[in-house]
């Protein structure tokens, strides 16, 4: 994901035979700042990333494991990252008020047909007015009921050509709410807000928001460091990740749970285990489970 000025105060369907699968074998005076593309990293080993300073938990304690991409990963070979254990998938939709990720259709499409659960994501530009940028999200993004909850990722663009605008804690987190709300509204599911520790320490820190999941960025440090005690669903904790099916680097991500509570996120269901809380088309299994971790 890509990284404006702050103020300081930013069912048999291919997802339930994944899931089963798995169960079964981010006006005033201004402070620039930008982040690095972020990326995801493997998770089998206790090996940590490069260069990083991860204390615990480490990104291989969580079973579900998975990628976002874009455009940038290019041609993406979607059965071979199936196959490398990748659980699931964020996928770039939108970006502004009319952007469309060139890959978008392609990587959704694909992505599905090879049974890795997925999930679209909204690219906020800070010029543009949010019915614009919410407008074009759901043009492009159909309502699927096998979806991923959709994500609005919100990061500073210091080094934007477009959009210069100074942030202020107010009317950002006023303008995030908005567009949550129609998020929800639209695709009947709690969206999920994607940050970078630049945008939440000056928008988001320590409670704003936070009744929606959050998807933290922290390659580095554990994210107890950054995003201090805040609660958070899934975990983006490398950049440079190398899976099979991908030529080049891609963002490595945990989900914060295990099976169980990866198939409550997912179907909004608590009891996950008991398969009569289920919708009668999605078979469960209980028996049996085994973690499928990617390698590195």
């Amino acid at each position: 994901m890509l990284s404006l000025r702050l103020v300081p105060q930013r069912w048999k369907s291919p997802l339930v035979a994944a899931l089963t699968a798995v169960t079964l074998a981010g006006c005033g005076s201004a402070i620039p700042f930008a982040e690095t593309t972020g990326s995801i990293h493997s998770a089998r080993s206790a090996v940590h990333p490069p260069n990083s300073a991860f204390t615990g938990p480490f990104p291989h304690d969580f079973p579900i494991q998975g990628i976002d991409v874009s455009k940038y990963q290019g041609d993406i070979d979607w059965a071979q990252v199936k196959a490398s254990g990748v659980q699931f998938a964020y996928i770039k939709a939108t970006e502004g008020g009319d952007h469309i990720d060139a890959k978008f259709q392609q990587n959704w499409n694909g992505a599905k047909a090879a049974g890795v659960a997925r999930g679209a994501y909204h690219f906020v530009h800070w010029c543009r007015p949010w019915r614009e940028e919410m407008r074009n999200f759901k043009q492009v993004v159909a309502v699927e009921r096998d979806a991923l909850p959709p994500v609005l990722d919100v990061e500073a663009t210091p080094e934007s050509k477009t959009c210069k605008r100074r942030l202020e804690r107010g009317p950002a987190v006023a303008e995030m709410r908005e567009m949550l709300r129609e998020m929800e509204r639209h695709y009947g599911k709690k969206p999920v807000i994607y940050t970078t520790v630049d945008f939440y320490e000056h928008i988001l820190s320590p409670n704003e928001l936070q009744e929606y999941p959050i998807w933290i960025r922290s390659v580095k440090y554990s994210p107890h460091v950054k995003y201090g005690s805040r609660d958070w669903h899934f975990w983006q904790f490398q950049s440079d990740a190398k899976i099979p099916g991908i030529v080049g680097n891609v963002d490595r991500n945990a989900f914060k749970g295990d099976h169980k509570q990866w198939l409550a996120f997912v179907t909004g269901v608590q009891d996950a285990d008991k398969p009569h809380n289920l919708p009668a088309s999605m078979p469960v299994k209980t028996a049996g489970t085994s973690q499928v971790l990617l390698p590195f």
